[in-house]
């Protein structure tokens, strides 16, 4: 990549990072992803942080690629301002497009979605944002993955959990008509990349983080007079 030809265009804005869409000398558009500076921290460690994670986030997308999980290429790493300039994939985000698909293809979708998950726990990531708003459907029907900025690489099973536990909430709260089925039809992808034994286990790991949260959440609102201290 040599230099970016024309003004960059804000296309969205997170708590950690900004969008950016820029065209190439050569009339290529790109997306970069520009991290924000935290006015709390010292400026020292706000740099040291926002240049760690820029590279980090970097190095996992090139991990995941190579683990066979379609992610955008990236152009350039730009460390001193906590910039990454990558393919700006085109195509629908999967979470807006899941009401308009027939059941067969919803289906096979998230078996395909499965697959790619199991090859980034297989290949040692956890996602960190497991969610179908950071997965794009292309026209030629490819599945993308993005926004790897809370990945880490890891192999604990407590991680892959909070992965799938975090997937599993995402379709309860959101495509909750078909949520179970959905869930159902990912662990079968899932369970062909990682195998049955590993499914299983981390399927138990699910049970306890929500057996967790629900005894968080009984503690913290009581539903009678009798749960009330004394």
């Amino acid at each position: 990549m040599a230099t970016v030809d024309d003004a960059p265009k804000l296309v969205a804005k997170g708590a950690e990072a900004e969008l950016f869409l820029q065209t190439l000398w050569l009339g290529e558009t790109v997306l970069a992803k520009r991290r924000v500076k935290k006015r709390y921290r010292p400026s020292e460690l706000d740099r040291s942080i926002l240049e760690y994670r820029t590279i980090h986030e970097a190095e996992i997308i090139q991990r995941a690629k190579k683990a066979g999980v379609s992610s955008p290429i990236i152009y350039l790493v730009d460390v001193s301002r906590a910039t990454i300039y990558m393919e700006y994939v085109e195509g629908r985000v999967i979470r807006r497009s899941l009401d308009e698909l027939p059941e067969e293809k919803r289906l096979s979708l998230f078996h395909r979605i499965g697959i790619f998950v199991g090859k980034l726990h297989k290949g040692g990531i956890v996602h960190g944002d497991l969610t179908t708003s950071n997965m794009i459907l292309t026209a030629a029907d490819r599945i993308y993955f993005v926004d790897y900025g809370l990945a880490e690489l890891t192999g604990e099973v407590e991680k892959r959990g909070v992965d799938l536990h975090l997937m599993k909430s995402m379709l309860t709260s959101t495509h909750y008509t078909y949520a179970e089925e959905c869930f159902s039809s990912f662990l079968n992808g899932y369970r062909e990349v990682m195998g049955n034994e590993a499914t299983i286990e981390v399927v138990r790991k699910i049970g306890e983080i929500e057996r967790r949260g629900r005894y968080v959440s009984e503690r913290e609102d009581p539903e009678d007079g009798d749960n009330q201290p004394k």
